[in-house]
């Protein structure tokens, strides 16, 4: 997969593309039959797919100081959409530029003369221009003005007639439900981050932990979650099942939120290396210890339920 960044100075063969859009938070199952659509006129027409998406993501350039929402940052993103095999991945710099064009002159100035787009495909909810006042209807009824056709992909739903949508993967690990998120997204809910130098508290009780700052990431409910840990090792990733908390350290007077993964099995240094965290279950809040060897007691129990959780654990990451 390419990655270009410059929507104005694109390469002769990536002009005359067929265009996907969109922000794509999570990349969820209804994202990937947008996706799925647009592959398919691809290859229909012998033209290369190109994804055009945003960063900053438009809600952090309109509230950048407004909590964490992202489902996956840009890194989790890229992989994600190279493994949907996109032939060509356009990251367009959301700024008061981008952000100032209107509709009209989005079509004509990113779409028209940028891209060269032959044909364009987007979810129903898809807006665009200043202040949102495009949106997919105006798309189709406007593209072949600058001569692209336009393929408007209706809503997916999961078996409970739910739409799927990044809203509700949020609102999912919000209240501690990672299964329903990862039914949603077609794959385990990620947090991945470089493992921070800790206290060592952990491995004092016998528990050495990788510490990981969520900070980028939309918060899910805080509490013991059974998980599986990608590592890179001699370059291929391997997964360990674990343990992980996700919260203040209450019993150690934390004042932060911390994601801290014991893997079970694992010896290795994890410091300073690059891991993933999927959370398969919750298993319980997060609560306050009157001393270490009580939180160690209850460590024991948190892995005895990871390990039964895991061992019957059957979606394919």
């Amino acid at each position: 997969m390419r990655l270009l960044r410059n929507v104005y100075n694109l390469p002769d063969d990536v002009r005359g593309a067929v265009i996907v859009i969109g922000n794509f938070d999570g990349l969820h199952k209804g994202h990937q039959e947008v996706v799925a659509v647009a592959k398919d006129v691809a290859n229909k027409s012998g033209r290369p797919l190109l994804m055009m998406t945003f960063s900053p993501h438009p809600q952090r350039f309109f509230q950048p100081d407004g909590k964490p929402f992202r489902i996956t940052p840009f890194r989790a993103k890229v992989r994600a959409i190279a493994e949907l095999g996109i032939d060509i991945l356009l990251v367009c710099r959301f700024d008061k530029k981008l952000s100032s064009l209107s509709a009209e002159e989005f079509l004509e100035s990113i779409l028209y003369n940028g891209i060269g787009a032959k044909h364009v495909v987007v979810g129903h909810d898809f807006a665009f221009g200043k202040k949102r006042l495009g949106n997919s209807e105006l798309l189709k009824l406007k593209g072949p003005n600058y001569g692209f056709n336009v393929t408007i992909v209706d809503p997916q739903k999961d078996c409970n007639g739910i739409i799927y949508s990044s809203s509700i993967i949020r609102s999912y690990l919000n209240d501690g439900f990672p299964e329903k998120a990862a039914e949603t997204l077609g794959r385990l809910w990620e947090i991945e981050g470089r493992v921070m130098k800790g206290d060592q508290r952990g491995r004092s009780i016998g528990f050495p932990t990788a510490n990981i700052d969520p900070i980028q990431y939309v918060q899910p409910a805080l509490g013991v979650y059974a998980i599986r840990a990608g590592v890179t090792l001699a370059g291929n990733i391997q997964w360990f099942d674990g343990v992980a908390n996700l919260g203040i350290r209450p019993t150690v007077d934390g004042n932060r939120i911390l994601l801290e993964s014991h893997l079970f099995d694992f010896a290795g240094d994890l410091y300073e290396k690059y891991i993933r965290i999927a959370f398969v279950s919750y298993i319980r809040p997060e609560q306050k210890f009157e001393s270490l060897d009580m939180l160690k007691n209850q460590i024991l129990i948190d892995s005895k339920n990871s390990r039964k959780i895991l061992s019957e654990f059957s979606f394919k990451n």
